[in-house]
């Protein structure tokens, strides 16, 4: 059993209409989930497959971190498939540094966001102090030194050729990636890999 503390403003999300999306999590990942709505505490307690229920509180926390819920649930979809999240405030001095920091990270209309996704393959949300990243290994890596490159002060267009570098070294290497079709970023050239 483990518990994942979220925001209050995300157990709307997590619980979903009717209870919906906490009945697909809890069916999906063999869970039970216990929320407490007061405090945003969620106790996640494994009723199936242990293997399928270490992936729980993952998506728990994805969901809290600001992504949504299907996203989160690609968790499952295989093995590969992990959780990272970086502390945006930790490489920060004040509230001000960090609005900056955040904001060279979303970048203009969006734009940095959308190129690591883009050229990852992976999700990509920043939500409160924190960015949070769904992908395989390799995916993971590139938008770990991509975001550790815009923190330490690396212009933009740096920032854009290390991604487009990676990208290219994930496809000469045959690591496939997908984006879910009508996806906001579903603009992976997935036939040529």
């Amino acid at each position: 059993m483990k518990h994942v503390t979220i925001p209050g403003d995300r157990i709307g999300v997590l619980i979903g209409a009717g209870g919906e999306t906490m009945r697909e999590i809890e069916d999906r990942a063999e869970v039970r989930l216990d929320i407490d709505s007061e405090t945003g505490s969620v106790r996640v307690e494994s009723v199936g497959d242990p293997i399928t229920g270490l992936k729980g509180p993952d998506i728990v926390r994805a969901i809290g971190r600001g992504f949504a819920p299907e996203d989160a649930l690609r968790l499952l979809d295989d093995d590969m498939q992990m959780f990272e999240l970086i502390d945006i405030e930790a490489a920060t001095r004040n509230k001000r540094d960090l609005r900056r920091q955040k904001g060279r990270l979303i970048g203009e209309g969006g734009r940095t966001r959308e190129l690591m996704e883009e050229l990852t393959g992976a999700d990509v949300v920043i939500y409160g102090t924190t960015l949070g990243a769904i992908g395989t290994p390799e995916q993971i890596d590139a938008v770990r030194s991509a975001t550790e490159m815009i923190l330490d002060g690396a212009p933009h267009g740096a920032v854009y050729a290390f991604l487009e570098r990676r990208h290219n070294e994930m496809k000469s290497g045959g690591i496939d990636y997908h984006r879910a079709p009508g996806s906001a970023t579903d603009t992976a050239d997935e036939n040529h890999i």
